[in-house]
């Protein structure tokens, strides 16, 4: 009776340390999806990991350093899943530190039906990232195009004259700003793309 009694004990023991290593396993799952987002705010606050800072300060004109010019260079790919042509419309700009630019990117979809993508960025040299700041991008944001679709997607961006202060940097001439576009695993694309299209069909002349 006590050998039962035992078994029985253990057993019971055995479902406590399963079931706690199970929540375990679902609490550090969830943690770790909650913490992407996070990763990436973070990243673009602080230009860490080769993301530059996204905001939407401004420099002032008298903050534009004339003595100095820096070349951006523009660069593009694509997940092999997701069947579109992107590309820069320009490959590069001549800029002065400080100085506003603009930039477009065009993406057509080649595909026969309606597909979302999603484009994620980075700066190189990585200890470049820091200065350099985003104003409007479409990084993050779906983007879903009908079959045949091209659109052309702008960026606004400039180097802060700050960098002038850093002499690791002294010797930084040219960035480069790459994106890279996947393919958003979405069955509702051809949905997306009808609403997009609806305010345009409903105008009232």
């Amino acid at each position: 009776m006590n050998v039962a009694l035992d078994r029985e004990r253990f057993s019971r023991r055995n479902r406590y340390v399963l079931a706690a290593l199970l929540l375990m396993v679902i609490l550090m799952n969830g943690f770790a999806y909650a913490m992407v987002p996070a990763y990436r705010v973070f990243c673009q606050k602080f230009g860490f990991a080769g993301i530059p800072i996204v905001e939407a300060t401004v420099p002032q004109v008298e903050e534009i350093l004339t003595d100095r010019s820096i070349t951006v260079r523009f660069n593009s790919d694509v997940e092999l899943a997701l069947d579109w042509r992107f590309k820069p419309v320009q490959r590069k700009l001549d800029l002065q530190i400080g100085e506003m630019g603009l930039a477009f990117f065009e993406a057509l979809n080649r595909h026969d039906k309606a597909v979302t993508g999603t484009a994620t960025f980075n700066v190189t040299p990585l200890k470049a990232a820091p200065y350099f700041v985003k104003t409007e991008c479409f990084c993050f944001t779906e983007q879903t195009l009908s079959p045949g679709q091209a659109v052309q997607m702008p960026v606004t961006f400039f180097v802060d004259p700050k960098i002038g202060e850093d002499r690791n940097l002294d010797d930084v001439t040219e960035i480069t700003l790459s994106y890279t576009f996947f393919r958003d695993q979405d069955a509702n694309a051809d949905h997306k793309a009808a609403a997009r299209r609806m305010p345009e069909q409903t105008k009232v002349n």
